[in-house]
């Protein structure tokens, strides 16, 4: 049987899921970012027992097609922005488009009607925490971003990170409370 499970976002959280699941007694065949499918069938109760079980480390159980699909999309582009380490070979909506097996406008739809925002600003905001990251890390320079980041150049980045954050790359980096948010939260 499969579960979806919302707030799955790296291999860290896999490894939590599993280790909560196998705690609960539960015989897993695959733990993916979003999905777990067990052996056997799980009854309602114990359904109740997992959410409940989950919740405190952050996740849901998500149970409705809309909600599992919108959860796929963010983690396929969690995956692309914080996980990859290769350029995007086409454009965002048709890589959503192939991976989801469905029509980008449809997904945008949804997208935008359950989550108030955009698949792209929800992209866009998740470049950005990545950038906020590989700022602090302070290893690379502003062209090294751009470029591992997909950004056509260091202006085009800056622009779009003073946008969203109100401060230029340069001033993020001398802030001494540098506002970061966890990848679910965006």
């Amino acid at each position: 049987m499969k579960l979806y499970i919302k707030n799955m976002v790296c291999s860290r959280c896999k490894m939590v899921v599993k280790s909560e699941l196998e705690k609960l007694k539960l015989q897993l065949l695959t733990v993916d970012l979003g999905e777990v499918e067990t052996v056997a069938a799980i009854s309602e109760t114990q359904k109740n027992e997992i959410a409940e079980h989950l919740r405190g480390f952050g996740f849901e159980l998500i149970d409705d097609k809309k909600s599992r699909l919108i959860d796929k999309i963010k983690i396929l582009i969690i995956d692309l922005v914080h996980h990859q380490n290769s350029p995007l070979n086409t454009n965002l909506s048709s890589y959503l488009s192939d991976q989801l097996l469905q029509d980008y406008s449809a997904l945008s739809n949804l997208f935008s009607e359950v989550e108030d925002t955009t698949i792209e600003k929800y992209f866009i905001n998740q470049k950005i925490e990545k950038v906020k990251e590989l700022l602090l890390y302070d290893e690379l320079t502003m062209s090294e971003i751009a470029f591992q980041m997909n950004y056509s150049s260091v202006a085009y980045l800056s622009n779009q990170f003073k946008k969203i954050t109100g401060f230029s790359p340069s001033h993020y980096k001398q802030l001494k409370d540098k506002k970061r948010r966890q990848i679910e939260d965006i």
